[in-house]
Order: C-alpha cells, then structure tokens, then sequence
C-alpha cells in the first residue's frame, strides 16, 4: 500500500525507479542538460537538487553520501568540482524544466531539464535585466516623494508651454510689422511713380 507516499512512483517497483534516476542523474551531471518527460524531469529535479547542495561542502562524508546516490566516481567529481564551483552562490533552485511540446508516438508531454547556471541565453548575468513596470493599487498608496515628483514635472512642462506661446506671440507681432512697413513702402513707390508721370504728361 501506498500510504501517505506523494512522490511519483513512475510506474516502476523501487529498484527500478532508482536505477532510472541515478542513470539520468549523471547524465544531466555529465550533459548538464537532456530531454525526457516531464514527470521524470520532475521527479529527477527532488532527486538531484538535495545532492547539489552536498556538493556544495567538499567533504569526505558528503562525496560518500553523494556517490552513494549516484554510483559513479566521474559524475561525483564534476559534481564536487566545476559545477559546485558554478553554483556556489545559489540558494536552492540549480535546475530548470523547460517544456517542449508532446511526443508524436504515446503523446507524453517533454521537456529539457538543464542546469540554470550553465544555459547563457536566460542567464541574467550576461545582458542587461529587463524593465518591468510595477503599478500600486490604488490612489492612496502612492508616496510623497512620488507626488512631489509628478508635481515638478507638471510646473516644469507648464513652465516650458507659456515660453513657447510667449514667443510664438512675439514672432507673429515681428512679422505684422515687417508686412506692414512693406506695404507702406510699395504705397509710397507707387504714389511717387504716379507723381512722375503726372509730371511727364
């Protein structure tokens, strides 16, 4: 019976579901990324995270635990070598499930299961963090500081609308006497052409 047992048992007798998860176990160490189903990347993921964090501590007593699990000296000293090195600053959360879509024959859905530290397109560290917008809930939430704010920026584009419309007023008054002084000066042009030839008939 299967009293209070929540782990998924994958349709296999214990010994079999233990071979399974040390086979894949260091061939994700090894890979550090492959593709199965997503209830064994699952249940893979409870079974290798603890033993990362072993790795963590380079210890006679955590390599014996840990090569207890695994059963293999190469993936035990990868694992206590580089890859401790690479994830030495994380807490928790050394590996990621990326799903992939269904398989063509019995329909199972499929992912890749890989190491975070070591895929370089979602790393963090290597471009710059994406922007996010973060809105309060509310109109009471928002600070002091933030309406201070909002307010300078409000006076300062007031501010910057009444010199524009000051100069716009001022060009138009430049303008209307230039038009009229011109046209002053064709009327007097005129007047003395009218004169002259009064003078000549």
């Amino acid at each position: 019976m299967r009293h209070g047992k929540k782990f998924n048992h994958l349709k296999r007798k214990k010994g079999h579901r233990r071979a399974l998860l040390k086979n894949m176990a260091c061939a994700l160490i090894d890979h550090k990324r492959i593709s199965t189903t997503l209830a064994k990347a699952k249940a893979l993921r409870m079974y290798l995270e603890p033993l990362i964090t072993k790795g963590r501590t380079n210890t006679t007593h955590s390599r014996r635990v840990v090569f207890s699990y695994l059963q293999n000296k190469d993936a035990v000293k990868e694992l206590f070598g580089p890859i401790a090195a690479k994830v030495g600053d994380r807490p928790g959360g050394y590996l990621r499930i990326l799903r992939t879509g269904f398989r063509k024959g019995d329909n199972a859905e499929m992912c890749i299961i890989e190491f975070v530290d070591y895929n370089e397109t979602y790393s963090t560290a290597s471009g710059p963090k994406k922007k996010t917008r973060r809105r309060r809930r509310g109109g009471a939430g928002t600070s002091n500081e933030a309406a201070a704010a909002e307010t300078a920026v409000a006076e300062t584009a007031v501010a910057d609308a009444e010199e524009a419309v000051d100069d716009a007023v001022e060009n138009v008054a430049d303008a209307a006497e230039e038009a009229v002084e011109d046209a002053a000066d064709d009327i007097a042009d005129a007047a003395a052409d009218a004169a002259d030839d009064v003078k000549d008939a």
